[in-house]
C-alpha cells in the first residue's frame, strides 16, 4: 500500500474486510527509487497501521532537525532523509534543484515530517510545507484528519492552514460527508471538544463533494490552501 498516507481505519478495513492480513506499507519518493522503508508481513497490527516500517536493506534513514541538520532522538519529530544506492544521481541538467534536495553528504531530503522509535520504525506525520503554525504551536494536519475520519457521517477530510493576522494561521477542514449524512460545522467542533487540544480544533469547516487531485490521485493541498485563503483569510492580509 503506497502513494499517499493511508488512514489507520482504512488499513484496518483492508486487513479485516479484504482479508489482506499480510499487506505491508512502503514509504519513499520518486527520487529515492522510490522506497526507503517498509513494514513486514509479520509485524503486529499497530506497527502495520501506524508506521511505515524500518529502513530497507542497504539504505540509511534518519529523522533530522530541519534547521540544524542534526539527528533527532527517538520520538522527536523532524524531516525524514535517506542515503544509499536508491538515491537518484540528480535531476537532469538541473544542478541547483538537485543540490536543494541532496546535501553534500548524500542525504536525500524528503520534505516529510516524521518520527522514529527506538526500534527504527518510522512514522510519517505530514509534509513540512503543510505544518500549520498557530500562535507558535506546530500542528500536524494528518493528526486532525485521522481524528475526524472517525466522526460519524464523515467520509474523508483534508486539513490546511488559513492565514491569520492574529495567530499566523488558523486550522481549516474540508470534509466530504458520507452519502445521506448532513453534518454541520458545529457538529464537527462539538465532536472535537474535549477530545483533541483546543488549538487543534478547526476554526473553519467547509463541506465539499470532492478534492482537487493530481493525475495519480493525490490530493492537491496547495489548491485547498488557496481555496481556504479565499474563503476565510483576514481581509487585512
Amino acid at each position: 500500500m503506497a502513494g499517499s498516507p493511508c488512514p489507520i481505519h482504512t488499513m484496518r478495513q483492508v486487513m479485516e474486510r479484504m482479508h489482506a492480513t499480510e499487506i505491508t506499507i512502503c514509504y519513499g519518493l520518486t527520487e529515492g527509487s522510490p522506497v526507503m522503508s517498509q513494514t513486514r508481513a509479520d509485524d503486529d497490527i499497530v506497527r502495520k497501521c501506524q508506521t511505515v516500517g524500518q529502513a530497507m536493506p542497504g539504505i540509511e534513514v534518519r529523522v533530522i532537525d530541519p534547521q540544524t541538520g542534526s539527528e533527532q532522538p527517538a520520538g522527536r519529530p523532524g524531516e525524514v532523509v535517506c542515503r544509499g544506492y536508491n538515491v537518484m544521481k540528480g535531476y537532469y541538467k538541473m544542478d541547483e534543484a538537485t543540490a536543494a534536495v541532496i546535501d553534500a553528504e548524500g542525504w536525500l531530503h524528503s520534505g516529510d515530517v516524521g518520527t522514529m522509535d527506538a526500534d527504527g520504525y518510522l512514522t510519517i506525520s505530514g509534509r513540512l510545507k503543510d505544518i500549520i503554525i498557530r500562535g507558535g504551536e506546530n500542528i500536524s494536519p494528518m493528526e486532525i484528519e485521522e481524528f475526524l475520519r472517525a466522526m460519524p457521517g464523515v467520509r474523508d477530510v483534508q486539513v490546511v492552514g488559513v492565514p491569520s493576522r492574529r495567530l499566523g494561521e488558523e486550522v481549516a477542514a474540508f470534509i466530504i460527508p458520507k452519502a445521506g449524512a448532513t453534518p454541520t460545522e458545529d457538529d464537527v467542533k462539538d465532536y472535537c471538544r474535549g477530545q483533541i487540544a483546543r488549538f487543534k480544533i478547526p476554526a473553519h469547516v467547509a463541506f465539499v463533494e470532492q478534492y482537487p487531485l493530481t493525475a495519480s490521485g493525490k490530493v492537491q493541498k496547495y489548491k485547498l490552501r488557496e481555496k481556504a485563503a479565499g474563503l476565510w483569510s483576514d481581509p487585512a492580509l
